[in-house]
């Protein structure tokens, strides 16, 4: 059993293989909200039980998204004078609290209402079957970066009005981004952000000379508080739509999948019904993967979590991988089993609050037609090699997952 001294969430040697379960096992039942220092911080309260994190992630009032939902807090600015300069007082909606958090989210909601996303569903079931077409007649393949990685950045790149080919160059600047401190340099990081940036402040400039019938004009065209959004502004939103709509789906299916094939069990029951399972696969396979590993609050004010006395400014981590395997929620936690019955109980969007993840709906839209057509058209098939896992402390999936499978032909056109 692991003991306090063995408790490193700092390491990305620690999420190797995916969600350290023994770990978590240990915090939940001996130290709920753990205090964790940080070599060169304040220190953190590490919680992992389904109801604190539930809370924390819930009331915004005491646990604020500001400065940042990382651990580490921003650079000072007399340590990165230029980023200082460069955002100023601009703040990306993943850490701004409302009502500003909810003004800019408001600009894109309507984008991602049920509703909206239906009217998706054709064109996201033709990238589906063009993603497993480029694949079907070679027998084998990555099912990481030929199948779950091209869905996300596809279908982003597509609703931005973007070169579907630049939605993948985007999806390899975001796997540098989270990675962690130990797996690549700060140089390295910064320099995935400049390209990012780059590249958004090269939409901007596009967009606004050309508009189009697209998210990113939308953005553009968009005014808060009746000041429309300027570069910086967009640069941020782009960003965060890009990074965040990228992980759910890559790395739902990959582990997901990972998932199903070492159980040949859950695999054959899939696949004989698949209309009537997939829907509460889908939900486990978000339960048990939990592709976000954390979100950082800040307490705003003293409170009582956990039994822990926690202070002004002290760093608050929800571990949501810890708190979808909580005993006290999920009966034998630590199985994987697509007929749970509560397994839509998970808290891998975010658990509600002003933060629940906006792109739900379209997570699940894209996760339900890539996994159909793996499933339907993809028989015989089976691990083909080693499945590295991100080396990240915040995103968990794996990089790289060889299979093969009974060669088929395409039907697109």
């Amino acid at each position: 059993m692991v003991t306090p001294p063995d408790i490193d969430l700092l390491s990305a040697t620690t999420f190797a293989d995916g969600h350290p379960a023994e770990l978590y096992q240990w915090l939940r039942a001996n130290d709920p909200v753990h205090w964790h220092e940080e070599p060169g911080g304040a220190g953190f309260w590490a919680v992992t039980g389904f109801e604190e994190v539930r809370r924390v992630g819930r009331e915004h009032e005491t646990f604020s998204s500001e400065p940042t939902i990382m651990i580490s807090d921003p650079a000072d600015p007399a340590d990165d004078p230029d980023a200082s300069a460069i955002l100023g007082d601009h703040k990306m909606m993943l850490m701004a609290d409302p009502p500003y958090h909810t003004r800019l989210r408001r600009l894109i909601s309507s984008d991602f209402t049920p509703r909206n996303v239906r009217q998706l569903t054709e064109r996201v079931e033709g990238l589906a079957v063009a993603i497993i077409d480029e694949v079907i007649e070679r027998g084998e393949c990555d099912l990481v970066s030929d199948l779950a990685g091209e869905m996300p950045s596809y279908l982003i790149a597509d609703l931005m009005g973007l070169p579907l080919e630049d939605g993948r160059e985007l999806y390899k600047l975001t796997e540098i981004l989270h990675s962690s401190g130990d797996a690549v340099t700060t140089e390295q990081r910064r320099q995935a952000q400049t390209e990012m940036f780059t590249y958004a402040a090269e939409v901007y400039g596009k967009k606004s000379a050309e508009p189009g019938e697209d998210l990113s004009t939308r953005i553009i065209n968009a005014e808060v508080d009746g000041e429309q959004l300027d570069m910086i502004d967009f640069a941020l939103f782009f960003m965060l739509l890009v990074d965040a709509g990228g992980d759910t789906t890559r790395n739902l299916v990959s582990g997901g999948m990972l998932e199903l094939l070492r159980d040949d069990e859950q695999m054959a029951a899939l696949r004989s019904n698949l209309d009537g399972l997939l829907g509460n696969a889908i939900e486990e396979m978000l339960r048990f993967v939990s592709p976000v590993i954390y979100m950082r609050r800040t307490a705003t004010a003293a409170t009582t979590l956990g039994g822990k006395d926690i202070a002004v400014g002290d760093k608050v981590v929800m571990y949501y991988g810890a708190a979808n395997r909580d005993p006290t929620i999920f009966t034998d936690p630590d199985r994987f089993d697509i007929t749970r019955p509560n397994a839509a109980d998970h808290l891998a969007f975010g658990g509600g609050g002003p933060h629940f993840c906006l792109g739900a709906n379209l997570a699940r839209l894209e996760i339900d037609a890539l996994l159909r057509q793996i499933l339907l058209r993809l028989p015989e098939l089976e691990l083909a090699g080693p499945t590295p896992y991100l080396a990240s402390t915040f995103i968990s999936g794996p990089t790289a997952m060889p299979v093969r499978f009974a060669v088929g032909q395409r039907i697109g056109g």
